[in-house]
């Protein structure tokens, strides 16, 4: 058999060179973005890297005021979402946050009896722009469910009362309204008090379905069925 002409051989390798440069651009394209561009998501919100309000800390006031009565929201609170993103095979988590959160707690005793909170949704904030402008329109639709809500429903005993500075978990049942969708919920809680200070930590796994949430998935990135909301309360005396 003759060998092939050097123009066909010349074609092969210059297409076999093209499949390689594409092969490399999808996904190590996606690698050089994500772990060294980007850069890694910030830490889950925990009561461990928390960071106390001064007010906690006031000299000859610390622990001072009574558990029972009414704590609002203070300074330094937060709350956001967390989801996997996989893009071209290469794992990436998005997150995104706001400070524009609201509501208040009513303690009797050693239970609270009452509590509500509301986020802005609208003020939710990434580190990318295309991923807001995704998740304020088409994701959320916040122009028409511009706040999530969560109302307690079932008081929560606290009893014994822990020591100052000592974390304890409790669950939080109650009506979760996200996205216009109202279900009810139980979230796992961790809370200490410091002084004059409450914080309360919370994560919950949603299903976009159960809240009539379009699939973030959007392009090559793509995103499972469910996400995470994540919060960090500091309560401070009303």
């Amino acid at each position: 058999m003759p060998p092939s002409p050097p123009q066909k051989r010349s074609w092969v390798r210059w297409l076999v060179v093209g499949v390689v440069v594409v092969l490399v651009l999808v996904v190590g394209g996606p690698f050089v973005y994500i772990h060294f561009i980007e850069g890694p998501a910030p830490a889950k919100l925990s009561l461990s890297t928390a960071t106390t309000p001064s007010t906690a800390s006031t000299p000859g006031k610390s622990g001072s005021v009574p558990l029972a009565g009414t704590w609002k929201i203070g300074s330094g609170s937060t709350a956001g979402y967390r989801v996997k993103e996989t893009l071209f095979g290469q794992s990436n988590t998005a997150t995104g946050r706001t400070s524009s959160v609201t509501g208040s707690m009513t303690i009797a005793g050693t239970t609270v009896t009452k509590a509500s909170f509301t986020v802005d949704m609208t003020s939710v904030k990434s580190d990318r722009d295309l991923r807001d402008s995704q998740f304020q329109g088409r994701i959320m639709d916040t122009a028409d469910f511009p706040t999530a809500t969560f109302v307690l429903t079932k008081p929560i005993s606290f009893a014994p009362i822990p020591n100052n500075g000592v974390i304890k978990s409790y669950p939080a049942t109650g009506k979760l309204t996200l996205h216009g969708t109202t279900k009810s919920v139980t979230i796992p809680l961790t809370a200490k008090r410091t002084g004059n200070v409450i914080q309360v930590q919370g994560i919950l796994t949603i299903t976009f379905g159960d809240y009539g949430v379009n699939n973030p998935s959007g392009g090559p990135a793509q995103v499972g069925n469910s996400g995470q909301m994540e919060f960090l309360l500091n309560l401070e005396p009303s």
